[in-house]
């Protein structure tokens, strides 16, 4: 008897003692947050700006009020929810099997699906400090504020901790994912192109007995996986819920 994507997914789930899963965008398209380079994504919107100008280093010092009415209106999205994908790695962390989450994504919903050991590796909207005292705000104060936020105490301009293009990966967060891959033994990744660098790199370090790659379209990786499931993270999983 033939076994199935979602039958062999379940198999290697549960032979597995350290799984470590990498995420892109398409974790979170299911929770309508929008994907950059899909068809319907920003990248192919248009504004004055290509999204790649307006969300770099130099944008955000040089034109700070254009940057923030672009990153309020499309980069925070607070009344996402987290999909089953988020859920169900929450629930693979409860139950002693996912030692980390590796996540491109900015946007929290790991954790408010309950995940704990989160590698962001862009950041997050959730985190925002004023660059002049170092006071910390929420989403929610700089979603909700008029034009540049400014800190409340001092009065300098608040900046989002994600990365921004022109901007290096946090070291210390690149050096946790990197040695969380390496010491897993299954290493699922989903919703990702794997085009984007250094963060597609990581899976070079990964030594372990089961690579799976769940993405709607083909990936430049696909042939040095044990298992591929062209489908949407989201429904893989609820799926594997399901069967």
């Amino acid at each position: 008897m033939v076994m199935s994507e979602t039958e062999k997914l379940k198999s290697i789930l549960h032979s597995s003692e350290k799984i470590v899963f990498f995420g892109g965008a398409g974790v979170s398209t299911e929770s309508g947050i929008p994907d950059y380079r899909s068809v319907d994504g920003l990248y192919n919107q248009r504004y004055k700006y290509p999204p790649e100008i307006m969300l770099s280093h130099s944008f955000f010092v040089e034109n700070t009020e254009e940057f923030y009415d672009f990153y309020k209106n499309k980069m925070i999205c607070l009344d996402a929810q987290p999909n089953f994908a988020h859920i169900f790695l929450a629930q693979l962390e409860n139950q002693g099997k996912l030692t980390a989450v590796i996540t491109q994504n900015i946007d929290g919903l790991h954790q408010k699906a309950g995940s704990k050991c989160v590698f962001e590796l862009h950041g997050s909207v959730h985190r925002n400090k004023c660059q002049k005292c170092g006071s910390k705000y929420s989403a929610e104060f700089i979603k909700n504020s008029v034009g540049v936020p400014r800190c409340e105490k001092c009065g300098g301009v608040i900046k989002p901790d994600v990365v921004l293009y022109e901007e290096q990966l946090d070291g210390d967060v690149i050096n946790g994912a990197v040695h969380a891959i390496e010491s897993a033994d299954t290493f699922i990744i989903g919703g990702t192109s794997l085009a984007v660098y250094p963060a597609a790199g990581l899976i070079d370090y990964f030594r372990g007995k089961n690579l799976v790659l769940i993405n709607k379209t083909a990936t430049n990786k696909d042939s040095l996986a044990d298992l591929v499931i062209r489908e949407p993270i989201g429904k893989c999983f609820e799926k594997m819920n399901n069967e």
